[in-house]
């Protein structure tokens, strides 16, 4: 790999990286509209940040109309990720805690994004790939121990917290790998990830209708609202969307387990939720995880190469 190939994907992990702060403060925020639902606080977050996603790629989208409707399976296909990924997630914080459905659904994402690369496209993930996923799901399963233990007296809730955490961490997984898929079909990124993001908004748009009400009873609510859709949702998958040009999935999910260690971090320290030193090993073993990625990036796909010299120039 070249110097400027391994500059330009060690820059797309800061970015994923960037945008794993963001989303870590997801849980925090939310927690500060607590009378509104999980449902209308993930079809307002998402929804609105899907759409704008659209709106500000509508010139890309424009131009690719033709490639777009070649392969409107797999914009579809994204965009049901889109809808399933914040009403499982935003659902899974709330009956679990912050730091539970947090690493649950993003400690599961790299499994799955792993298994669709393999299964389906045949990619051959790398050792170093594996390592970094190994530690990083390690120390997630860490932090959602120290936070089910803490929270025994609600065994119902931390069960249904972890089945949606998974389903949240497998439409992550689908909508980047979709969105992956789009762009090393030849379609530029933003028309991409507009397609995806903007259809999956439209798709969100009834849920929000229809729970939606609650924002509207405070300024609390609507500004909680306003900033889960500008900054996590849009500034952070706006960051994602560039990530993803450079390198694959697999690895922008398995990068993003710092968000677990984020959102644990605001829930003990603005929350009070306990941690425990299980916990903190688990953050330390996220840790770890990113630096393995960091110091020797997985080597990007041929189509993502490829993608790089065709649509970044």
């Amino acid at each position: 790999m070249s110097t400027g190939g391994a500059q330009g994907t060690r820059g797309a992990i800061m970015m994923l990286l960037i945008a794993s702060v963001l989303w870590g403060t997801t849980g925090t925020a939310a927690a500060q509209a607590a009378e509104v639902s999980a449902l209308a606080i993930g079809a307002a977050s998402l929804g609105v940040g899907g759409l704008l996603q659209a709106l500000i790629a509508i010139r890309p989208l424009a131009v690719a109309r033709d490639e777009l409707r070649d392969n409107l399976p797999m914009v579809v296909l994204g965009a049901l990720g889109i809808l399933v990924y914040p009403l499982a997630f935003y659902s899974s914080m709330r009956l679990g805690g912050v730091a539970l459905g947090t690493v649950i659904s993003l400690g599961a994402a790299p499994l799955f994004s792993g298994l669709l690369e393999r299964i389906v496209d045949g990619t051959a993930l790398s050792r170093r790939w594996f390592l970094a996923a190994l530690l990083g799901i390690a120390g997630s399963c860490l932090l959602g121990f120290s936070r089910a233990s803490a929270d025994s007296a609600d065994v119902a809730g931390v069960i249904a917290s972890c089945l949606l955490g998974l389903a949240a961490g497998a439409s992550y997984a689908v909508y980047s790998w979709a969105a992956a898929r789009l762009m090393s079909a030849g379609i530029e990124r933003r028309a991409a990830v507009g397609a995806v993001f903007g259809l999956g908004g439209l798709l969100l748009m009834p849920v929000l209708l229809a729970t939606g009400a609650p924002l509207l009873a405070s300024v609390q609510n609507m500004a909680v609202a306003a900033y889960l859709a500008l900054v996590p949702m849009f500034l952070g998958y706006v960051l994602f969307g560039m990530a993803l040009s450079k390198v694959s999935a697999s690895t922008a999910t398995t990068v993003t387990l710092s968000e677990p260690a984020v959102a644990a971090i605001l829930a003990v320290g603005l929350l009070g939720e306990r941690l425990g030193t299980i916990g903190w090993v688990g953050v330390v073993l996220i840790a770890a995880a990113l630096i393995v990625l960091l110091i020797k990036p997985r080597t990007p796909e041929p189509e993502a190469a490829e993608l790089d010299a065709t649509v970044l120039g």
